[in-house]
């Protein structure tokens, strides 16, 4: 089976950024203040192993439940382009960060391990990122779009988990304009990216020329 390299690189940097475990990690340190490295491994690792399973669930089944309710995927891919245009807006104007600490301060004192929530859901395993893993799913059909995004979901993961049990040290190594540099130029990736996934609805519709 060849594979199709411009396909995995398109998904890889998608999922990249918009699951973005740079801009999770400060968050994650605001939500467990005081922790040792002990606890915060594991509540990293229930975090991103919460949030790949339900990946996981719409990749397997997220085209079959728009299909329940009568959606096509050209219409979801072009309502999903348009959701990760607002993402990158959020990151290039650093709307998405406020929002994400907003969400952090959600009852912290109350509940001492953030995993499920919000880390989980919605931080990591946000709207974009199942946005975008039914999109990029359905780019590949017959089982490669899917084990191609399975795998490359867990990659990503991966980085994530070893970003938060990094999180300390990257706290004093990334300084506040490093990240800002980093946030930024991924909201730009992003917005071509979700420009893509518009114009390859409309194309599936006849609107458009098809996009080569």
């Amino acid at each position: 089976m060849t594979i199709d390299t411009a396909y995995m690189i398109t998904a890889f940097v998608t999922m990249l950024v918009v699951i973005d475990p740079i801009a999770i990690v400060p968050i994650f340190l605001v939500l467990t203040p005081g922790m040792s490295a002990k606890q915060r491994a594991r509540i990293a690792l229930r975090a991103v192993l919460v949030a790949g399973l339900l990946l996981a669930l719409f990749a397997f089944f997220g085209k079959a439940v728009l299909g329940f309710i009568g959606i096509s995927m050209p219409a979801f891919r072009v309502a999903g382009g348009i959701l990760l245009f607002l993402t990158a807006m959020d990151m290039l104007f650093e709307r998405r960060t406020k929002r994400r600490e907003d969400s952090s301060e959600v009852e912290i004192e109350e509940h001492n391990d953030p995993s499920v929530f919000p880390m989980a859901i919605p931080l990591i395993a946000g709207p974009g990122a199942i946005a975008s893993v039914i999109l990029l799913v359905g780019q590949k059909p017959g089982g490669e779009g899917l084990v191609s995004i399975l795998a490359i979901t867990a990659v990503i993961l991966l980085i994530m988990y070893i970003f938060l049990r990094l999180s300390s040290v990257l706290e004093h190594a990334m300084g506040k304009v490093a990240q800002n540099v980093v946030t930024r130029v991924l909201g730009m990736l992003l917005a071509a990216l979700s420009v893509q996934f518009v114009l390859e609805g409309l194309a599936e519709f006849g609107y458009v020329a098809t996009i080569g």
